[in-house]
Order: structure tokens, then sequence, then C-alpha cells
């Protein structure tokens, strides 16, 4: 399978991204790119990193949830106000998840991904970046990608995934536009020559 190459050695696929196929028959993953925060026997979870949520901003949010006052947005700092909120995926959609860079920390709340990447789920992280003493790169989510036990394994061998490593200039851009054909690139892929159809008989 392309991709592979880069699977830890125990075959799960935390922190790398996930690819989905031209194939792809569940619409709400078409063309998705998600962020694999955690792969074992259990299941698997993830968050899409190249859609935006409907209407609304991160000042927005922020506003919403008591981070900070209405007459602060503007004075927002430079992460802020580059900050867009992502729908992250299907399941527990009012909830907010911070994929962010390894230099922000905090203890009993941070799960570290990998060297690079950390996921924080509490405010904490969102009045940092508020505050301009937040994580150097970030992203919001609003809710995540769910499988059950094997069901993440039964989707890649049916032709639904293919994935590539996370590197974080993928990760944390925010041209959103283009990060599907690059993923698709980073494993030699031109989308335009990948049949819909392709590993069917």
């Amino acid at each position: 399978m392309m991709g592979s190459a880069d699977i830890k050695e125990t075959g799960y696929l935390d922190g790398q991204i996930l690819i989905a196929m031209p194939s792809m028959e569940d619409q709400r993953f078409s063309r998705a790119l998600i962020y694999v925060c955690a792969h074992s026997a259990e299941g698997a979870m993830g968050i899409i990193i190249n859609q935006l949520a409907p209407q609304m901003s991160f000042g927005e949010l922020l506003v919403q949830l008591d981070v900070i006052p209405k007459a602060e947005q503007i004075q927002l700092p430079p992460l802020a106000k580059r900050m867009r909120v992502h729908h992250g995926g299907p399941v527990e959609s009012g909830r907010g998840f911070v994929l962010h860079s390894s230099d922000y920390f905090i203890e009993n709340a941070t799960l570290p991904i990998d060297r690079q990447v950390s996921l924080t789920t509490t405010l904490e992280v969102l009045k940092a970046i508020a505050e301009g003493r937040g994580p150097e790169n970030a992203i919001l989510a609003l809710g995540y990608a769910g499988w059950a036990p094997g069901q993440l394994e039964n989707e890649i061998q049916w032709n639904g995934w293919l994935n590539c490593p996370a590197d974080p200039s993928l990760l944390f851009d925010p041209d959103l536009d283009s990060k599907y054909d690059r993923a698709m690139r980073s494993l030699g892929i031109e989308i335009g020559l990948l049949s819909r159809d392709a590993g069917h008989a």
C-alpha cells in the first residue's frame, strides 16, 4: 500500500495524515485530510485539517466561550488573528480540539502525539493563544472523526484511505484549498491521473 513506509512498527497510524481516496463514498470525508491523534486496538480518532466550520470566526468563538470580552477581538495577537475554526469531524461537533506545535504544554491536559505535534482540549490553550503566550502553530477544530476497533484498518484495506507523514508545514498551513493535492503529491500521486475506481476489479 502506498504511504505505508512510515507506519510505526506497531502498524498504527497515530501521528500520520489520512488522505481520503477519490473513491470515498462518505461525502463527509470527500477530499478530507485527517490527522490521526490516536490509533490502537481500541479504535482510532483524528481531526480533519482541511475543512472549515461554517460561519464562525476564531475571535467570535473566543467571545462565545468567555475567553475574551467582545471588545478585545480586534487586539488579538498574530496567531489568533490568523486562526480559523475548522470542522474536525462529525463526532462531538460542539467540542473543541486544538492541534498544536509541541512548544506548548499543559500538565495533565496536553497529549503529545509525536515530537512535533500535541493535542489539548481545555480552554486554557485558547486563553494562551488569545494572550500571545500559546504555541507557535495551532489548529482549532470542532468535533473529530472516530473509528471503532478494526474499522479504520478495514477502510484502508478497501482503498478508502492513503496515509502520509504529518509534515508540520502541511498540517498547519492555512491554505486549506491546496492541502489535499499537496498531500497526494507527497506520495508521488497526481490527483488528475488517479482513477476514482482505483483498486476495484
